[in-house]
C-alpha cells in the first residue's frame, strides 16, 4: 500500500503546449492531456446499438449530462460508416460530436471494425457476404466462424481503409477536442478455439516464433508476466524455433501465437491512426474469468497475462484496458494498473458499486478513468449512488488531478468482506473503516447487505488531510499509542452495557503522543483547487473528536486538521 507522505515542494505548473489531445506518458501519472491539462474520465459507455440513429443520441446525451458524466464512450460502426464499399457516411459521427458538445461531454469513440466481442457482427454486409475475398477464421476441425481471419491481407486492408477515412473525418470535423480517445476494435479475441486454423493462419504458424518477439521477451525478461515466463522456462528458454518448441504444444501456447498476430493487426491500424491524430489509442479485453480456457473466453485479446506479447507487437497502442463484469474488482484492476500499463476501465458492470469503484481507482491507481457499461439505462436521479459520487468527484477533480502520481494521495475500497484498511503517514496510523462498523445505523446489524464503499485520502499539508468519498470512518492515531480494550460501543456511541463495558486501564500508559482532531469541515472545492468551508463537524458528527465519518447515504469532501498532544 502506498505511503501517504508530506509534499516537500510545490507542484510544478503545467507547461504550455500546442492545442491538442494526446497521451502524456511522462506525467507523474500517465494521463489524457487536453491542451496541456490532465483530463480524468468520469465516463459511461453506451449499449452496443444505442448510437445507431439520431433520435437515440438526442435523447440519451442530455440524460448523461444529468448523470454527471464528463465523457461518453460511443461505438463507431463500420457497417454504417461504409454501407457500400468505397462510399462513406459520417453523419452519425458528426451527430455524436455535435450532441456531446451541446451537452458538455467529451467523447471516446470505439471503432467497431472487423471485430466486436470477437465476432465480425458490425462489419458491413458487403464484407460479410464475400467470405472468399474476406476469409473467416476456422477451428482445428475446419469449422468456419463468424470471425474474420486476422491473417487475411484483404481483411486488414478493408478495415484499415475504412478506419483511416473515418478517423481523418473526425480529425477534420472535431476542432475543439471533443473527441479525447479512440478504441481500436472491441474485445478482440478468438472463440471456439485458442487460435485460427485457416490456411493463412497455418502458414504463419509454420513460420515459427518471430525474431522481434523473442528479442522483446529477452530484453524484458525481468518484468515478464509470471505465466508467460514459466511457459517459456518450462520449454527450455529457447531463443528461436517453432511456437510449440518455444512455448509448448497446448492451447495456451496457441494463444501466444494468436495474441502476436491480433496485436500485429491492431498495430497496423494504430500506425495509420498515429499519422492522422495525436489522440490516445487503446484496446480493450474480455477477461479470462470463471475458470475458462483460451477459446472458451476470447483467446489472445489484450489480457493481462498476454501484455508482453501485445506490447511487443503493438507498441503504438498507448495502453491495454480491462472490461470487468465479474467479481474481484480490485484484483482485476491490479492486474492492469502497472508501470508499463496505466489503468483505464472502458467497461464495468453498471450497478450501485460504480461510485465506490471510481473513488478507488482514481485515488489508489491514478486511473485515466472509468466507464460503466450501458450507461443510458442507469438512473439520472441526483441521489443515485453513481450520480452522487460522480458529482462529488467532479467537484474534487482539481485536487485529484493535482495530487495524481504523488504519495500524498491514496484510496481504499471497503466491503463486507474487507471492512477496514490502514494507511500510514510517517508516525501517523490512519484506519479507514466501513461506516457500518459503527453501531448506530440499524442497517449495520439488521441483515441489510453492506454496500461497497470507498474513499480517497489526500495529505495537503503537514497537519491537514482531505477525505473524499462515501460510507467511511477515518481514525487518526500515533503509532506509538498503546491499544487498550474499550469494549463494544452501543447505539448511542458510548460504551455498551455489560461486563465488558469498562476499558482495561491496568498498567502504566506509555506513548510518544496522541493525535487529535483540531478541526473537521465539509468543504467546497473551486475549479482552481482552493477550498472553502461549508459547515463544521466537531461534535456528534466526529463522536466528539474520536473519528471522521461519512455515512453510506452521503458523498462528501471533508477537510481534517490534526494536532498532537501528550
Amino acid at each position: 500500500m502506498k505511503q501517504i507522505a508530506i509534499l516537500i515542494a510545490a507542484l510544478l505548473a503545467t507547461a504550455t503546449v500546442s492545442a491538442e489531445v494526446r497521451f502524456d506518458r511522462d506525467a507523474a501519472a500517465p494521463c489524457v492531456s487536453i491542451d496541456g491539462t490532465p483530463f480524468i474520465i468520469l465516463g459511461g459507455e453506451l449499449g452496443n446499438s444505442s448510437a445507431t440513429c439520431d433520435a437515440d443520441i438526442e435523447t440519451i446525451f442530455p440524460k448523461l449530462a444529468r448523470m454527471n458524466l464528463n465523457t461518453v464512450l460511443v461505438p463507431a460502426y463500420w457497417e454504417l460508416v461504409e454501407p457500400e464499399e468505397g462510399h462513406f457516411d459520417f453523419a452519425l459521427t458528426d451527430k455524436v460530436v455535435d450532441e456531446a458538445r451541446r451537452n458538455g461531454l467529451k467523447v471516446v469513440f470505439l471503432w467497431f471494425g472487423a471485430w466486436k466481442n470477437s465476432m465480425s457482427c458490425y462489419a458491413p454486409e458487403w464484407f460479410k457476404a464475400d467470405s472468399k475475398r474476406f476469409p473467416r477464421a476456422r477451428t482445428a476441425a475446419g469449422r468456419p466462424l463468424e470471425i474474420a481471419s486476422a491473417f487475411s491481407p484483404a481483411v486488414l486492408e478493408a478495415d484499415r481503409k475504412a478506419f483511416g477515412e473515418w478517423l481523418r473525418h473526425v480529425e477534420d470535423y472535431d476542432k475543439d477536442n471533443t473527441v479525447v480517445m479512440v478504441q481500436i476494435e472491441n474485445e478482440i479475441g478468438m472463440l471456439e478455439d485458442a487460435r485460427d486454423h485457416s490456411d493463412l493462419a497455418e502458414a504463419e504458424y509454420a513460420a515459427g516464433v518471430p525474431e522481434a518477439l523473442m528479442k522483446h521477451l529477452s530484453k524484458h525478461k525481468k518484468t515478464l508476466h509470471p505465466t508467460l515466463l514459466e511457459k517459456w522456462k518450462a520449454a527450455g528458454m529457447k531463443k528461436s524455433g517453432a511456437w510449440a518448441d518455444v512455448f509448448g504444444d497446448d492451447r495456451y501456447a496457441d494463444e501466444y501465437f494468436m495474441a502476436w498476430n491480433y496485436a500485429r493487426y491492431v498495430e497496423a491500424l494504430a500506425r495509420d491512426a498515429r499519422a492522422i491524430t495525436s489522440r490516445p489509442l487503446y484496446v480493450n479485453a474480455a477477461l479470462n474469468s470463471r475458470g475458462r480456457r483460451p477459446g472458451e473466453y476470447p483467446s489472445a485479446g489484450p489480457l493481462a497475462h498476454l501484455k508482453d506479447i501485445w506490447h511487443a507487437a503493438a507498441p503504438t497502442v498507448d495502453f491495454l484496458s480491462p472490461d470487468i463484469y465479474d467479481s474481484g474488482f480490485t484484483d482485476w484492476v491490479g492486474q492492469y494498473a502497472l508501470p508499463d500499463n496505466p489503468l483505464f476501465i472502458p467497461e464495468v458492470r453498471r450497478d450501485d458499486r460504480n461510485g465506490a469503484q471510481a473513488y478507488y481507482v482514481l485515488g489508489h491507481h491514478d486511473a485515466i478513468g472509468i466507464s460503466p457499461f450501458s450507461i443510458e439505462n442507469g438512473s439520472d436521479n441526483a441521489s443515485a449512488p453513481m450520480v452522487a459520487a460522480y458529482a462529488t468527484l467532479r467537484e474534487a477533480m482539481p485536487l485529484i488531478a493535482r495530487y495524481r502520481g504523488t504519495d500524498a494521495m491514496d484510496a481504499v475500497m471497503l466491503t463486507a468482506d474487507a471492512p477496514e484498511q490502514v494507511l500510514t503517514d510517517g508516525n501517523t496510523r490512519i484506519t479507514l473503516s466501513h461506516y457500518f462498523t459503527l453501531p448506530w445505523d440499524p442497517r449495520a446489524t439488521n441483515g441489510t447487505p453492506w454496500p461497497d464503499k470507498a474513499a480517497i485520502l489526500i495529505k495537503t499539508s503537514p497537519d491537514e488531510y482531505v477525505l473524499i468519498g462515501s460510507g467511511v470512518v477515518a481514525k487518526f492515531e500515533d503509532e506509538s499509542e498503546v491499544k487498550a480494550p474499550t469494549g463494544k460501543l452501543g447505539e448511542d456511541g458510548f460504551l455498551d452495557t455489560g461486563a465488558d463495558r469498562v476499558a482495561d486501564n491496568s498498567g502504566k500508559y506509555h506513548a510518544r503522543q496522541r493525535v487529535g482532531l483540531a478541526r473537521v469541515e465539509e468543504v467546497a472545492v473551486a475549479p482552481d483547487g482552493t477550498m472553502s468551508r461549508v459547515r463544521t463537524f466537531n461534535g456528534d458528527e466526529t463522536h466528539q473528536g474520536r473519528h471522521v465519518r461519512i455515512s453510506v447515504d452521503d458523498n462528501k469532501i471533508i477537510r481534517i486538521r490534526t494536532y498532537q498532544y501528550k
